[in-house]
């Protein structure tokens, strides 16, 4: 019987030859992936929101620290309250580097020509 211009009997050779290759034993060993697990890609936008982040921190603990030594608490010394604070204008004075850095990229290249 022929059906859309193929033989029935192909189409049955066909499924035996498919059935005979699929029950054959694969002599061939399996392959082992050895490429290394992805890793995860730095975005650029997690890490400047965690330097940010770390920023706002160094800078609400020494503001805290202020605070305490003002309020007279013992536990806190003159030096750990001007540490604290150094510490903080330190980081905030090299994220204002960062930032003046991209924009002065961000308008190199806005100015290039296409």
């Amino acid at each position: 019987m022929i059906t859309g211009g193929i033989d029935s009997s192909r189409i049955q050779a066909m499924i035996a030859q498919l059935h005979a290759h699929a029950t054959k034993p694969d002599l061939k060993p399996p392959v082992i992936a050895t490429e290394p697990p992805a890793v995860p890609k730095a975005d650029f936008q997690d890490a400047l929101k965690k330097s940010l982040d770390a920023v706002n921190a160094s800078q609400v603990e020494a503001d805290g620290l202020n605070k305490k030594f003002a309020m007279g608490d013992d536990t806190v010394s003159l030096s750990d309250v001007m540490i604290a604070q150094q510490k903080a204008s330190i980081n905030f004075q090299g994220t204002i580097q960062v930032r003046n850095k991209l924009v002065s990229a961000y308008h190199d290249i806005m100015n290039m020509q296409v």
